[in-house]
């Protein structure tokens, strides 16, 4: 999709959330008849694997054995590409982060879900059962699936201690081997990538008062547009596709990025000199929720999808294979291949420390008024074209 029908079709879903109730059309399923044969999924790149790219990772053939429901995949690199997806229709589910759930269910989008048809909603982790990015009047909308931090990600044979601050991604400096990171730092494609640089500016600029990094008056908004705009000057590429990712890091001399672990576990696979951190400044994060369509075409199925997807070992998988942690917490443990530090490691402890991604609105509660999300939308296109 071209930036023009990009920005056009997130600026539409963020009209429908502004002009809908944030109640859904349809009732949830009462119960769970005859799967119909098919499940399809938009979700993140990685989140659904079946074994194609490495054997040891495959939580989709056993479902579909069990069930005969065959999972299809459209996999989609930011939140608005989901948003859009979700508008056009046609798929029964959504791994949806935090910046698109609160869109999804004000757009009409996605249906509430019937927690007593989820046989192991209890073993949610009790902090994400009730999330404001799911719930609404009491009602929730979709099933906790995985969560984490955009990690900075850095080449250990540039860096040989890890950087402290996402100063080396934001401001014009030379790196460790004496040379300018200009062209060897690169920066997400997305416009909620304005919170990364209000995170940065919460604590160097503590005088701005941002208190949220997705609740900006005007004047803290323009201060990271600023702070964007004199970073679009040494950013080799704006990243979406973690493969591409991947291989600038491995062939492109890319030597530091924000990234999600999965970079980081493929690349620490292939044996490539990486490593990651959540600096001082914090980070920002995505707590994801798998969301049924209003209009699902195949909700048993998708319904065995949902309750399939918190189960432990699934969970601890998903976890070992994305770097991210499992919303249900006894997959911490007793999972061969995540191993019984791999939590610890992905940053369980890193809760409180998270600014979880959000849809930016302009009635906020930190103060009176914020920077709407679609001109978050209008005005990152304009940083990546260089205005």
């Amino acid at each position: 999709m071209n930036k023009r029908h990009y920005g056009q079709a997130v600026f539409a879903g963020t009209a429908a959330m502004l002009l809908a109730a944030a109640s859904s059309v349809a009732e949830p399923l009462q119960r769970i008849g005859s799967p119909e044969g098919v499940v399809d999924i938009v979700a993140w790149p990685g989140y659904i694997e079946r074994g194609q790219t490495d054997k040891n990772f495959d939580w989709v053939t056993g479902f579909e054995s069990k069930t005969g429901c065959k999972v299809r995949i459209k996999t989609a690199g930011t939140s608005d590409e989901m948003v859009a997806l979700m508008n056009e229709g046609g798929f029964d589910l959504v791994t949806a982060s935090g910046d698109a759930s609160l869109r999804l269910i004000a757009g009409k989008r996605v249906q509430e879900v019937n927690t007593d048809l989820i046989p192991s909603w209890n073993t949610v982790d009790k902090r994400l059962q009730n999330a404001p990015w799911h719930t609404v009047d009491g009602k929730h909308y979709g099933v906790p699936y995985q969560w984490g931090s955009n990690v900075l990600m850095y080449n250990t044979k540039i860096f040989k201690q890890a950087p402290s601050s996402w100063k080396i991604v934001f401001e014009a400096q030379n790196l460790p081997d004496g040379k300018p990171n200009k062209g060897r730092v690169q920066a997400f494609d997305g416009p909620i990538y304005i919170a990364d640089a209000a995170l940065y500016l919460m604590h160097h600029k503590p005088a701005l008062g941002i208190k949220d990094p997705y609740e900006l008056n005007e004047d803290q908004y323009k201060a990271a547009l600023s702070l964007l705009r004199e970073q679009r000057r040494i950013v080799n590429r704006y990243w979406h596709d973690p493969f591409i990712q991947i291989d600038d890091f491995t062939n492109e001399g890319v030597v530091a990025s924000s990234a999600w672990p999965f970079q980081v576990n493929l690349l620490r696979s292939k044996d490539q000199p990486v490593a990651s951190v959540v600096p001082v400044e914090g980070a920002t994060g995505w707590a994801d929720t798998t969301m049924m369509h209003v209009d699902a075409p195949h909700p048993n199925c998708a319904y065995l999808w949902m309750e399939h997807s918190i189960n432990p070992k699934l969970q601890g998988d998903l976890a070992a294979w994305f770097g991210s942690v499992p919303v249900v917490l006894s997959a911490c443990k007793g999972n061969k291949l995540l191993g019984d530090q791999g939590c610890d490691v992905n940053g369980l402890g890193n809760f409180e420390r998270i600014h979880f991604w959000k849809t930016p609105r302009s009635k906020c509660t930190s103060q009176d008024q914020c920077v709407p999300y679609y001109r978050w939308v209008t005005d990152y296109i304009a940083v990546l074209g260089g205005r």
